[in-house]
This record gives structure tokens, sequence and C-alpha cells, in this order.
């Protein structure tokens, strides 16, 4: 009952620190396979240095995985359990870099051409359209879409910050011939059965019509790629993408083979 009652606490402490919805259930799901491993004790009376053999014999599938497990159990030994003192290795290994992948400009284009549902057209062609993340795109509102101004509000995005978007007047209507079919309720985009459409769910509409290759992350890389072609200030990109750092955005600056093209070559 005990250990129940800690997972209690870690819900309504995401709820105090405003983490997002997606944190909160990654931290939770490592959280829970840590008091599982340790069923038989309560977790208030292990010690830190079960903490970390617990860290040390865990199989790791990844780098993001070992990183997500070691900030799950950090935050239950310090935030939950308040237990202050470091005697346990907390250092995260560092992520590996890899370039985005993006998608040919042309075939996205094509592609989108020929989808005939609307929503699915609608949902691809507004994340390509401003680099949209897929959390972004479902917890969109109807009154997040200002028709007036040409902008789209970003509420409460990674980082729990809000940015606005362009709107374009192609975008705007496609929803409006979108609205007057689907007729939504509160979110843009409604689910079968809830207000709010899924995550999953993107993420299957681009296989469905891009290809088993691709994944909704990609449309946000190639937004920012092609803008990036066609001249649009870094700058721009950055506060487009809500980036806080600069360098976060100057890596499109290296998958662009336009850019490369440009390049006059010593020999």
């Amino acid at each position: 009952m005990l250990n129940q009652k800690i997972i209690k606490i870690c819900e309504q402490k995401f709820i105090f620190l405003n983490y997002s919805q997606n944190t909160s259930k990654i931290y939770l799901h490592y959280i829970g396979e840590f008091i599982k491993f340790y069923e038989n004790r309560q977790i208030i009376h292990l010690s830190s240095n079960d903490f970390q053999k617990y860290i040390d014999n865990y199989k790791f599938t990844s780098i993001s995985q070992q990183n997500q497990i070691i900030s799950s159990l950090k935050f239950l030994h310090e935030d939950v359990l308040n237990k202050k003192y470091l005697k346990v290795s907390f250092k995260r290994p560092r992520k590996e870099k890899h370039l985005p992948q993006i998608i040919d400009k042309e075939f996205l284009l094509d592609k989108i051409s020929k989808i005939d549902n609307l929503k699915h057209k609608a949902i691809i062609s507004l994340a390509y359209s401003v680099g949209l993340r897929v959390s972004e795109v479902i917890n969109l509102k109807i009154s997040d879409i200002d028709s007036k101004r040409m902008i789209i509000n970003i509420r409460q995005a990674k980082g729990n910050k809000d940015r606005i978007v362009p709107l374009s007047n192609n975008i705007l209507n496609l929803l409006r011939e979108y609205f007057k079919i689907y007729k939504p309720k509160e979110f843009l985009f409604n689910g079968q059965f809830s207000l709010q459409y899924s995550a999953t769910s993107c993420n299957q509409i681009v296989k469905n019509y891009l290809g088993n290759d691709y994944h909704f992350h990609l449309l946000r890389h190639s937004c920012f790629t092609s803008l990036l072609e066609c001249g649009t200030d870094l700058r721009i990109i950055q506060k487009l993408a809500g980036h806080s750092s600069s360098k976060t955005t100057e890596i499109y600056t290296h998958v662009s083979n336009n850019l490369l093209q440009k390049i006059n070559l010593p020999i």
C-alpha cells in the first residue's frame, strides 16, 4: 500500500511541477519498474546503494532509455523521497548525435496532393507547413487558429513555452474545408471516439501515405530544411521551431543538399 502511495505522490508532483503528460508517463513507467523490482521492500526504506545497484545492473537498450531511467530515478530519489545526500551517481551519458533525416520536398508535396481524407491531409499539411511536433498538433484547439491575424497559437509546447507561428492561406482554406465536414469540438482534431486525436494515429497516417520508413517528426525536420533552402533567416527558423538555442537550429545547415551544392570546392 505504501508503494502505491509513492506512485500517487509522484503523480501529484508531476502536476505541481508542470511536467508534460509525455514526461510524466515515461517517469511513471520506469519508477513503476523500479518499485516492482523491490516489491518485497518498502521504497522509503531503500538505501542509496539500492538505487545505485539497480542502475548499474540495468540492461539499457539505448542511451536515450538510459537517460530516461536515470532521470526517473533521480526524480524519485530527490523530489519524492527527499534523499538529498548524493551517494548515487545520476550522471547521464552523452546523447549520440545524429543528423536529422528529412523527406524530399517534391516527394512530400506530391504525396500530400493525393490524400483524399481531409482530416489526414490537414494534419500532415499543417505539421509540414510550420514544423509542428506531434504533441503540438494534437493539443491544438479550435480557438488557437487566429484567421484574423493569420497566426496559430502554440500553447505550452516543449519546455512549457508558448509561441506563435504563421498561418498560410492554403492551410487556412484546407482547415476550413476540413471543419465543414468533420465539425470538431474543442480540439482542432478529434479522435474517432474522443475529443482529441492521438499521437499514435498521427504517426500511422504518415506511414500510410508516405511509407513505413517515415514518421511524424520528419515533417518538422523537412519543414525547417526546406525553409533554410528557400533563404529563410536561421533566426526566424529558430523562432518558428521554438528552439531556445540557435545551435539546435543550426543542425539543419548540415542536412541541406541545396546549401552543399552552392559550395565552391577547391578542386
